[in-house]
Formats: structure tokens, C-alpha cells, sequence
């Protein structure tokens, strides 16, 4: 073996160290992250917030209206807007809500195809800690983080009151209802109470007409049932405007006036041309919509939101809006 002497051995040590020191400093520069002024995470880095809807129908205008608002208000919120439409369908409302949860969605806006129906999808959106705000109708059993909606039973109440007018405060009234949503029987209510302030006026039937065909149907049925009725309330535009079309079938347009809800642009047209149609109570779908998804974005944020966020109905009359 080859002898080293001791200064050799000494010069050998002193020059792997350095190297090693050399290299362990640039591993350091390399693996180091870069100092970006603070070690906050850029903004692009923040999650997006990602909502869905769930919503009643797109086969009537009013909800036409609404989901419109909703996604314009998700696209200046640079939200992530999912819409399913459950076509007045609860099985597929609750695949639906289902499937939001399997997704982990930040929030779920919903319009309750039935109040009760709906209870046990929301609390397993509840358990999934998924807030939950309900637009237009109600759910029961369950409380949503917030509620956006027209006062229906404020609207209800202006209903009788426009009834009263319109038929000279006497007479047989009748209803034609939806009795599995919670915004309906408001209405209905409200308007059972305004109504009752009046002894001459009767209410002598209260029956269901979900769609325009079924609601057709029922205002026939309460026509020929009632040969002296003075006038309906339709709980939407469609039944109310079955039940002019009804009216004018019997011949009977200058015995039975009609009051509606929702006052979308068919049926302010049909108050403006149709002798029977009376009035309208209008409420305001694109407001909902908008409040409803700013709800949503400010629950998510954990900002403080109402639990009943109310949109003022208005009344439609043969001059217009009054």
C-alpha cells in the first residue's frame, strides 16, 4: 500500500470539505422556495366557490327569469354555477341534490318541488355541511341557512283585497290552489284572511290545478258547479289564465272576474285584453335570483346573511302596475 504523508492527508481533508460545503450550498439554493414577499398564496391559488341549483322549472316564465338572474349574478361573483331543473319532478329533485352533495358543492340553492318532500335531501345536505338557501318556495322540516321569496302571504292578502274590488264585495269565490307548496298555500292563506273581512263574500270551493291543463279542468268543473260564481283566484299565471279561458268557453265574462299571481308579461297582457282577468299580483323573479345567489356566495364566505330575505309584491291592474 502506498504511503501518504501527513501534510498530504491534511491537504486531502481540507479540499473535501470544501467541496462538500460547496455542494450542499447549491442543493440549499435549488430545493429553497423563492421568497415572494410575504409567503401569502397567490390569488389564483384561492378555490373557486362552486354552487348548485336546483330549481322548480324552466317551463314557465317566471323561473325563466330567475335562473337568468341567478347566472349573472354568478358570473359577476366569478362563481361556479351548476343548474339542474327538476321539472316539478321530485325523484329527479332529489337525484339531484344528491348528486350536489357526491360532488361536494360550497352551497345549494333550491326551489322545493315540495315543501315536505325535499326534508330529507337537505338534511343530508345539512350533514354534509352544504349550506342550503331556499328561492321562491319554502321547505319544511328543515330550516335553510336563508330564504329569499316574495311575502306571499302579503300578496295573498292583496289577492282578496283586489277580489273584494273586483266583484263589489259580495259573492261566491273560488280557488284554484297547489297544496303541496308552502308558497301557495301562503298565498292562499293570505288571501282566506283578507277575504274573511268581508261577511257577503263566500268561498265555496278550494281545489288543485297544478299545471295550465289541470287547472283548465278545475275552473271548468267550478264553473258548471257554481252557476252563480262571482269570481277565482288563480295561485299562478297559468291557473289563472286557465280559468279565463274557462270564463270565456261558458259565456260567463261579464259574471266572473279572475285575480292572478306572478305577473309575468302573459298575463299583464291577458289583464290588459281579457274582460274577466281583474288583476295580477306581480312579484319579481329576476330579484330573487340575484338575492338568492348573492345569499348563497355570502353564507359560503361566512358572512352574516338573514334568515328571511323578503321581495315586496306589487299589483297589475287594466292601467298598469299600481
Amino acid at each position: 500500500m502506498k504511503k501518504f504523508s501527513k501534510a498530504a492527508v491534511t491537504t486531502l481533508l481540507v479540499s473535501s470539505l470544501v467541496f462538500l460545503g460547496a455542494c450542499s450550498s447549491q442543493g440549499g439554493s435549488q430545493g429553497a422556495p423563492a421568497d415572494n414577499g410575504g409567503g401569502a398564496a397567490p390569488d389564483s391559488a384561492k378555490k373557486e366557490i362552486t354552487i348548485g341549483a336546483s330549481l322548480l322549472t324552466q317551463q314557465h316564465p317566471f323561473y325563466v327569469s330567475l335562473k337568468n338572474a341567478m347566472e349573472e349574478e354568478a358570473k359577476a361573483e366569478g362563481v361556479n354555477l351548476q343548474v339542474s331543473v327538476a321539472n316539478q319532478d321530485l325523484n329527479k329533485q332529489l337525484s339531484d341534490i344528491e348528486d350536489f352533495i357526491t360532488k361536494g358543492v360550497d352551497a345549494i340553492v333550491l326551489s322545493p318541488v315540495d315543501s315536505k318532500g325535499v326534508a330529507g335531501a337537505l338534511s343530508k345536505a345539512k350533514a354534509a355541511n352544504i349550506p342550503v338557501i331556499t328561492v321562491d318556495i319554502s321547505a319544511e322540516g328543515v330550516e335553510p341557512d336563508a330564504h329569499v321569496a316574495t311575502d306571499n302571504l302579503a300578496g295573498g292578502k292583496l289577492a282578496g283585497e283586489e277580489m273584494a274590488k273586483a266583484i263589489g264585495e259580495k259573492g261566491k269565490v273560488a280557488i284554484i290552489d297547489y297544496p303541496t307548496v308552502q308558497s301557495v298555500v301562503d298565498r292562499v292563506t293570505g288571501f282566506k284572511e283578507a277575504i274573511a273581512k268581508y261577511p257577503n263574500i263566500e268561498i265555496v270551493a278550494v281545489q288543485p290545478g297544478i299545471t295550465r291543463p289541470e287547472a283548465l279542468t278545475t275552473a271548468q268543473n267550478m264553473i258548471q258547479a257554481n252557476g252563480d260564481l262571482a269570481g277565482i283566484f288563480g295561485f299562478g299565471d297559468d291557473a289563472a289564465l286557465a280559468a279565463v279561458a274557462a270564463i270565456k268557453s261558458a259565456g260567463k265574462e261579464n259574471q266572473i272576474k279572475v285575480i292572478g299571481f306572478d305577473g309575468m308579461e302573459e298575463a299583464r297582457n291577458a289583464v290588459k285584453s281579457e274582460k274577466s282577468f281583474y288583476s295580477v299580483i306581480t312579484q319579481h323573479p329576476d330579484e330573487i335570483g340575484k338575492q338568492g345567489l348573492q345569499a348563497a356566495v355570502k353564507v359560503v364566505k361566512k358572512e352574516a346573511v338573514e334568515k328571511l330575505i323578503p321581495i315586496t309584491p306589487g299589483v297589475f291592474g287594466k292601467d298598469g302596475e299600481k
